[in-house]
């Protein structure tokens, strides 16, 4: 029989005491890790054979990983003429298919698909990818989330979801032709699953935008404290994204990092962070922002802002 002292001292090892200034601020004093800069080369999917590439950050941000951010992971997924099995302890997977064609065997249903389209699938979503030819994919899973909870899923919150590269592209354009999206500084389309009306996202943690950048237009700072993977679909040199913590007068960021956009590149854009978009080449570019942001707004901590 264990005596109520010897259990009230093995339940004091782990007690710790702060005071307010040593332990309000981790990021500040150090504790945590701030998101890097980062950004991935597309070389990956133009080598031999069928494999898949973490994003992985997890060194970078004191965690175990494989994580490319406190709560999500990229991959780049190569398909080479041979069947691949992706799987992950997540609640919300996405998959967009960057190009080739092929097909995606998942939650007891088939999925055919082709450059641009872009499934998600819920909790127990392991997948068997297939390909005829060569095919690339973007897929980012929440797992670094669940594996800071210490939990796994025990439900799927969603149904398997497929949504079509004809389906956003002709979305986009009604939108880009609306009077008021002709006139917005930001031309895009959100996607959305009707299991989440609150938050208007493709799942209860994952949000993402397929957006357009026209040529020699800017879209101007904004900020948010989800963190952005972003996808660069397509583009031609003279496209890249600011990056920095604070705006001047004229609402310009101050001493920027800039990330260079190559298609089927990723990059990360960190937390909090501001960030604006340029393209200074002479064709349209295409981007694909995947974000923690479906949990964000449901805690009503998103927070997007812009600067003016």
């Amino acid at each position: 029989m264990v005596s109520s002292a010897t259990t009230q001292s093995l339940s004091s090892e782990q007690a710790q005491y702060f005071s307010y200034g040593e332990a309000a601020n981790p990021i500040r004093s150090g504790l945590t890790e701030l998101v890097p800069y980062r950004s991935f080369s597309p070389s990956f999917f133009e080598e031999p054979g069928s494999a898949v590439l973490p994003l992985d950050l997890s060194a970078e941000l004191g965690c175990a990983g494989p994580a490319t951010g406190p709560s999500l992971c990229a991959n780049f997924v190569r398909l080479d003429q041979e069947e691949l099995r992706t799987a992950a302890v997540a609640t919300s997977q996405l998959f967009f298919v960057a190009e080739g064609h092929g097909e995606t065997a998942a939650c007891g249903q088939r999925f055919a698909w082709s450059k641009g389209d872009m499934l998600v699938l819920p909790a127990g979503g392991d997948a068997i990818h297939t390909s005829a030819d060569k095919a690339a994919i973007y897929w980012v899973h929440d797992a670094p989330l669940l594996r800071h909870l210490g939990v796994a899923p025990s439900q799927a919150r969603f149904e398997p979801t497929f949504y079509s590269h004809r389906d956003s592209q002709r979305k986009l354009s009604e939108i880009a032709s609306s009077a008021v999206g002709s006139k917005a500084n930001r031309v895009s389309v959100l996607l959305g699953n009707s299991a989440f009306p609150q938050s208007r996202t493709v799942s209860h943690t994952l949000w993402a935008m397929l957006g357009i950048l026209p040529a020699h237009q800017e879209q101007m700072p904004h900020r948010h404290q989800s963190i952005a993977l972003d996808f660069a679909v397509a583009c031609e040199p003279g496209c890249y994204t600011l990056i920095g913590t604070q705006l001047n007068d004229q609402g310009r960021i101050i001493n920027p990092h800039r990330e260079d956009w190559a298609p089927g590149a990723a990059f990360v854009t960190p937390p909090g962070y501001w960030h604006s978009h340029h393209n200074e080449s002479g064709a349209d570019a295409y981007v694909l922002p995947i974000q923690d942001a479906g949990l964000h707004t449901y805690l009503r901590t998103l927070d997007i802002r812009f600067s003016g």
